[in-house]
């Protein structure tokens, strides 16, 4: 090995204990209670002072809000908790993802257009075999579906 390959391997060794962990780049949504634009306003200005925090955006009325950053989920919804205001992780998804959107447990009427409740739970979001049957029945993926549609 020699005397230049064991000062490489030392100098490897120490450079890799010194380095610090990068925090990746993410997009963090939070579904935060706000009333009006003074709200909205509150909670951009408290998050976009986080460390790493690139840009924030904030959608009162669909009580949204966006952080884009080197920042961490839960330190973001703590700051956003901080802050005196109801806080909880974006809850929806998009339409689409979700097999049957309006079994109960996924659909939700506060939810905006296009998305529902997103869940990980198994059972919910499902049909029984009965339920099942007459959802596919009625569906318009189903070549042999009622012609009635």
């Amino acid at each position: 090995m020699g005397v230049e390959g064991t000062f490489d391997y030392i100098v490897d060794l120490i450079s890799s204990t010194k380095r610090k962990k990068r925090k990746q780049l993410n997009t963090v949504d939070l579904k935060v209670r706000m009333d009006c634009e003074g709200c909205g306003e509150r909670i951009k200005n408290v998050l976009s002072g986080m460390k790493g925090a690139k840009s924030v955006t904030v959608d009162w009325k669909q009580q949204k809000a966006t952080v884009y950053g080197f920042v961490d989920a839960k330190k973001v919804l703590k700051k956003a908790k901080s802050t005196g205001k109801k806080s909880e992780p974006w809850p929806y998804v998009p339409y689409g993802l979700i097999a049957h959107p309006y079994a109960s447990g996924v659909y939700d009427k506060k939810a905006p257009a296009n998305h529902v409740r997103g869940t990980d739970e198994p059972g919910v979001g499902t049909f029984n075999p009965v339920e099942e049957k007459y959802a596919l029945m009625f569906s318009d993926d189903n070549p042999h579906a009622c012609v009635l549609m």
